[in-house]
């Protein structure tokens, strides 16, 4: 199976986050021959329930490459053209995970050893299977990780900050405002100083962003709402503690400020040789911890298609991909 099948059987599988084990399943039932012919480890190892992280190495793990099973809704199965393949998962990482089994697959025939595969759970929502992972790094001392980057050398991506911002307040008749004490106007008027916050700019991140992504609360069009909410993702080019505590500095004494997640920005490896770029995403990089290594991310496709309705990977760049991974594999093996 060449990369593109195993990127196209890859998207034909449904692994929403929380639903990774048939995708798992799937990825080490095709490197157990691999496992087997040259004396290799292959492990499931338990997350939380049904899921797991899959993990394959050959000899002492030195250089590890690895990525995650899941993928944003909604799914839809693959298609392709003389350029592309289509479908959910397909550049974030349907085409990454392929890309990586090829270029293993090819280092392990030819006798390479100290390489590892791992592929984690949760990477969507919150790093379930990094953090998991980061007990235990097995002594390698290379990650390479892979998001869609077009195939370049990522020096740098943004972390993300997560909180939920709750307001209270008391129900009443909507005739009579004065009554009630409306939680929605309380919200409206905290986020309206949350986005008035200075956000740090970092020279080689660039600045900070902040989306309010969701809005909601209230019971009825008549009545004075008693309860609403929203929830914020900051794009990090720092550590983010003190843009958390400007967020609840302009919410104090009006609304409530959860913590959901926290991943700081993460400065990158670079390697002689290869084209380099900036990312304004967050990556499992963070939630390894180091425990696998000094960490590196390069992947074929372009972040702009992922989550969207038109996600889409190059095949010019999945067979660039197999390429690069075994040149970085031996060039970081070599030291």
């Amino acid at each position: 199976m060449n990369v593109f099948e195993l990127t196209q059987a890859l998207v034909d599988i449904e692994s929403i986050t929380g639903n990774e084990a048939p995708a798992g399943d799937y990825v080490a039932r095709r490197l157990s021959p691999l496992v087997a012919r040259h004396n290799g480890t292959l492990e499931r190892i338990t997350v939380e329930g049904t899921r797991f992280n899959v993990f394959a190495s050959w000899g002492d793990p030195v250089v590890t490459l690895s990525t995650h099973l899941d993928t944003v809704p909604p799914f839809f199965a693959s298609s392709e053209d003389d350029e592309f393949i289509y479908g959910r998962g397909a550049c974030d990482t349907r085409g990454i995970i392929a890309s990586m089994i090829c270029a293993v697959e090819d280092l392990v025939d030819a006798g390479v050893r100290g390489v590892a595969l791992l592929f984690v759970v949760g990477e969507e929502r919150n790093s379930a299977g990094a953090f998991h992972a980061a007990r235990d790094g097995r002594g390698s001392r290379f990650l390479i990780n892979g998001e869609p980057t077009e195939n370049k050398l990522a020096v740098g991506s943004k972390g993300a900050l997560r909180m939920e911002v709750v307001a209270s307040g008391r129900m009443a008749h909507s005739a009579y405002p004065e009554l009630g004490d409306s939680a929605i106007n309380k919200l409206l008027d905290v986020l309206a100083e949350i986005r008035k916050v200075p956000l740090p700019v970092d020279a080689l991140l660039g600045a900070s962003t902040l989306n309010i992504g969701t809005i909601g609360g209230g019971r009825a069009p008549n009545v004075i709402a008693d309860e609403a909410r929203a929830e914020l993702l900051i794009r990090l080019v720092d550590d983010g503690e003190a843009t958390r505590q400007a967020v609840r500095a302009a919410a104090e004494g009006k609304a409530e400020i959860h913590d959901i997640l926290g991943i700081p920005a993460a400065h990158l490896g670079s390697l002689p040789g290869f084209e380099t770029t900036v990312v304004a995403y967050t990556t499992d990089i963070p939630a390894f911890g180091g425990a696998w290594g000094e960490p590196y991310l390069l992947g074929p496709g372009s972040i702009h298609f992922a989550h969207t309705t038109e996600e889409r990977v190059p095949k010019r760049e999945l067979t660039e991909a197999v390429e690069i991974y075994k040149r970085m594999v031996q060039q970081l093996l070599r030291g």
